[in-house]
C-alpha cells in the first residue's frame, strides 16, 4: 500500500512521514553475470543507522543482486519492528516491477518479485521510488564491498569544444 501523499518530502521528492524507516538498497554482480553482493542503508524513524554489506555466496546477474539487496533490507526492517517504508532504489527493473508497470519471464526473478511482494504485504504502507544512481551512492559503496570492489568513481564530463 502507497504511503499517503503528505508533506514533508526528503531530497528525492518522497514522502516520509515522521514514523517510516527509509531503505536504500543496491546489488552488483561481478561480472554480469557472476558473484552476487548486496549492500542497503537503513535508517529508523528514530535516526539510527544500519548497514548491510554481504556476498550471499551465490551466482546471478545484477538484477537478481537487486533483488537480494532488497530482501535482505526489509527483512531487517521487519525484524526491527517497521511498520511505513520509504524505499530508495537505482534499478528501474526492481522498482517497475514491485510498482506493477513491468514483469519478468525469467522463473528465478518472478520467483524472487514474488516474494518480495508477499514481505511488503506484511508493512502497513510502503513506498518505493527509483532514483539515479548518484544518489544511492552508499548502498552501491556496500555492496561493492560485499565482493572486494573499490568503489565506483563518478564519470568524468566530456567537455565540448
Amino acid at each position: 500500500m502507497p504511503l499517503p501523499i503528505t508533506p514533508p518530502t526528503d531530497e528525492s521528492g518522497m514522502t516520509k512521514p515522521d514514523d517510516a524507516w527509509e531503505l536504500w538498497f543496491d546489488g552488483t554482480a561481478a561480472p554480469n553475470p557472476g558473484r552476487v553482493g548486496i549492500g542497503a542503508l537503513i535508517v529508523s524513524p528514530a535516526g539510527d543507522h544500519h548497514e548491510i554489506s554481504t556476498a550471499p555466496g551465490k551466482h546471478g546477474c545484477s538484477n537478481e543482486a537487486e533483488l537480494l539487496a532488497l530482501a535482505a533490507a526489509l527483512e531487517f526492517a521487519q525484524c526491527k519492528g517497521a511498520a511505513r517504508l520509504c524505499i530508495h532504489g537505482d534499478s528501474r527493473f526492481v522498482v517497475d516491477c514491485l510498482n506493477g508497470c513491468d514483469s519478468t519471464e525469467i522463473q528465478r526473478l518472478a520467483m524472487l518479485i514474488d516474494q518480495l511482494r508477499m514481505r511488503l504485504a506484511g508493512f502497513a504502507a510502503w513506498e518505493l521510488r527509483w532514483l539515479p544512481r548518484h544518489r544511492n551512492k552508499t548502498a552501491d559503496r556496500l555492496a561493492r564491498a560485499a565482493l572486494g570492489l573499490a568503489e565506483k568513481l563518478p564519470k568524468k564530463r566530456k567537455r565540448r569544444k
